[in-house]
C-alpha cells in the first residue's frame, strides 16, 4: 500500500462519507450541501494526484492499475445512486434505466478484467475508459449543481433547466461508458487470439 494507493483508497473511504452526507434529513442543508462538494472535489484531487504519484515516484503497479479504476468507479456509482434515489428530499435527478446500464458496464469490465488476469494480462484504464470517466465527472458535477439548487432553494425557476442539462450530460456519460466497454471488449478478443496463436 504505496502512496499513490493510500489517495487511491482515500476515494473509497469518501463514497460512503458523500451517501450518508447526502441523506440526512434537509434541515442540515446549509451545511450538507458545502461538505458533499468538497468530497467531490477532494475525491476528483486524489484521483488527479494518485495517478501523477504513481508516475513521478515510480510506484506503478499492476495492483494498481486495477485499483484505481475500481476507485473511480465506486465513487462514481455511489454519486448516481444518490441522484436516482434523491426523491427522499425533492425529485429524482436521473433515472433508473441508464443507472442500470452504467451497472452492467461495469460488472461487464468486471467480468473481462478477471478473464485476462487469469490468461496473465493485466487490463488497465484506456484512453475511452478515461473519457468515459471525465463524462461521469462532468455528470455527477451537474446533478449536484442541481441538487444545490434545489436543496437551497436558489435559482428554482432554473431548477428545470439544470436539471434536463445533468440528464443530457449523463445520457452522454452513458453512451461514452457503452463505447468505452465494446473497446474493452475488442481489447479481450485481440488477446484472447493471440494467446490462441502462441498456443497453436
Amino acid at each position: 500500500m504505496n502512496f499513490a494507493n493510500l489517495l487511491t483508497l482515500s476515494r473509497i473511504i469518501l463514497a460512503p462519507v458523500f451517501l450518508i452526507i447526502f441523506f440526512l434529513p434537509k434541515e442540515f442543508s446549509s451545511w450538507v450541501i458545502p461538505v458533499l462538494w468538497i468530497i467531490f472535489i477532494v475525491s476528483e484531487i486524489t484521483d488527479y494526484f494518485d495517478g501523477l504519484a504513481a508516475r513521478k515516484l515510480n510506484l506503478t503497479s499492476d495492483f494498481g492499475k486495477l485499483f484505481d479504476p475500481f476507485a473511480d468507479t465506486l465513487v462514481q456509482i455511489t454519486c448516481f445512486l444518490c441522484f436516482i434515489i434523491s426523491d427522499l428530499w425533492g425529485n429524482s435527478i436521473l433515472p433508473v434505466i441508464l443507472f442500470l446500464l452504467v451497472i452492467y458496464r461495469e460488472f461487464g469490465i468486471l467480468f473481462l478484467r478477471n478473464l485476462m488476469l487469469k490468461k496473465g494480462v493485466t487490463l488497465g484504464a484506456r484512453m475511452p475508459g478515461k473519457i468515459k470517466t471525465v463524462a461521469y465527472i462532468i455528470a455527477v458535477g451537474a446533478s449536484l449543481l442541481a441538487v444545490s439548487i434545489e436543496r437551497l432553494c436558489v435559482c428554482e425557476k432554473l431548477l428545470p433547466y439544470f436539471k434536463t442539462g445533468a440528464l443530457i450530460i449523463f445520457i452522454i456519460s452513458v453512451i461514452f461508458a457503452l463505447i468505452s466497454f465494446f473497446d474493452y471488449l475488442i481489447i479481450y478478443n485481440r488477446t484472447e487470439s493471440i494467446k490462441k496463436n502462441e498456443n497453436d
